[in-house]
């Protein structure tokens, strides 16, 4: 544990320190595009932020190559080499994107290209744990076929997320802290050799969104970009893949008494890991839903537009930050509460204890559409957007005297390079927010 840890602050301070310089390359080299319709900052904020945190995967990398032993992990396994090499592909690819705004099939062909890369290099999966059944081989075309799929959604994924400031770091790291305490329990509890990839990269993950996310909570100074998000996706979808289909139901046939029960143990995370419907729940729910909505409007699924989950919270009512938060909740809970679930599924403390939770955040996601009474002597106890407003004596209200404020003065878009720009990306009141295209 405590090398895991050291990798994680190594990664962490590393990403964390070059995220400044990066940020004052990317306002030089002119990575600060205009302010797009779909878009919630009001000021140009440079990107780029992704190359900080693929410098930190590979500092974190190559500390836990002279560690004694996570060296035993790249001395049984070409896996971290696999990923060092499709992250390398996949961030190219990204850092042209963020400066020169590269087609989304483009984007799409390096995808797969760099989860064949990692394929290629022994990356893949290799059976399924099915359920009632027992471990399934899959050929070698069927388990390329499936990595690849399974590496293309992760990322996208991720992509769709990065509305906000802080999110995608933030529910990526969530994600990564659920899925390395999954995956510490396999590999020291089980001693499971093959489990040890997918910890550390879990743990290196971390560490790139724990380094970057204080240059990137709201207001922002800087963008990670599709180079930062396209890679902590990749990442992601690599650790899944090496627990998923890497670690063989055999093993844990010895603790558990049978194939079949070891792989009903394990179903409550290895499923949902291979699907992505828990470890990143809500960003692969977003893509599923902006794919349906584009393709019935008759547009492409790559066509952006402000109809995502953030966007929708930002119409309900909540601030920035409340959003952003409302996203955190909701993503710890559904993937630490399926790691609790494969802890112990017995439990029905486990099964309250998420429903609870999840009744706590309904109420928090429709707070803006409650607005109670409040007696005049409450008045004082509540927040400021509860109370009454008292009418000032004497004074007359002219509505037609305020002036009006048209659409396009509303979202007009702040010139790169004027005085002032410093990466804030406050979008104003929330009776200013436009309705979407």
């Amino acid at each position: 544990m405590r090398e895991y840890l050291l990798t994680l602050c190594i990664t962490a301070a590393v990403t964390y320190l070059l995220t400044g310089p990066v940020r004052k390359f990317a306002i030089v080299a002119g990575a600060m595009p205009e302010i797009r319709a779909r878009d919630v900052h009001r000021e140009p904020t440079p990107r780029l932020g992704g190359i900080a945190m693929f410098f930190g995967l590979c500092a974190g990398l190559l500390v836990a190559d002279h560690l004694t032993n996570l060296n035993e992990v790249f001395a049984k396994s070409n896996e971290p080499r696999a990923l060092l090499s499709g992250a390398a592909l996949i961030w190219l690819i990204g850092v042209l994107d963020d400066k020169f705004e590269i087609d989304a099939l483009i984007k799409l062909g390096g995808q797969m290209i760099a989860a064949g890369v990692m394929v290629m290099q022994g990356l893949t999966i290799l059976w399924l744990p099915i359920p009632g059944v027992g471990n399934v081989a899959l050929t070698q075309w069927q388990g390329t076929l499936l990595t690849v799929a399974l590496v293309v959604i992760t990322i996208n994924a991720v992509n769709f997320v990065d509305g906000l400031d802080g999110l995608a770091a933030g529910m990526v790291c969530i994600a990564a802290g659920s899925f390395f305490l999954y995956a510490y329990r396999i590999w020291y509890s089980y001693g499971i050799e093959a489990a040890a990839p997918g910890t550390l990269f879990a743990a290196i993950l971390m560490g790139m969104c724990l380094g970057f996310l204080p240059h990137n909570m709201h207001p922002a100074r800087i963008f990670m970009g599709d180079s930062g998000s396209m890679l902590i996706g990749l990442v992601l979808s690599a650790g899944a893949i090496s627990i998923t289909g890497q670690v063989d139901p055999d093993a844990l046939a010895l603790f558990t008494g049978s194939e079949k029960a070891a792989v009903h143990q394990t179903v409550p995370v290895y499923i949902p890991l291979l699907l992505p419907l828990t470890i990143i729940a809500v960003p692969a729910a977003d893509l599923v839903l902006a794919i349906v909505r584009r393709t019935w409007r008759g547009q492409s699924p790559f066509a952006a537009d402000r109809g995502h989950l953030h966007h929708r919270l930002l119409e309900i009512g909540h601030s920035h930050s409340r959003a952003v938060w409302i996203m955190y909740f909701w993503s710890a809970l559904i993937g630490f509460g399926a790691l609790a679930y494969s802890v112990n599924s017995a439990s029905m403390w486990i099964v309250l204890g998420v429903v609870f939770l999840s009744a706590v955040g309904l109420v928090l996601l429709l707070l803006p559409r409650f607005t109670p009474r409040v007696p005049l002597w409450a008045q004082r106890f509540v927040p400021p957007r509860y109370r009454r407003r008292r009418p000032v004596p004497g004074a007359v209200v002219d509505p037609a005297a305020a002036p009006e404020v048209t659409e396009s003065e509303e979202r007009s878009p702040v010139a790169a390079g004027v005085s002032g720009v410093n990466g804030a990306t406050a979008i104003g009141a929330r009776s200013r927010l436009t309705e979407r295209r």
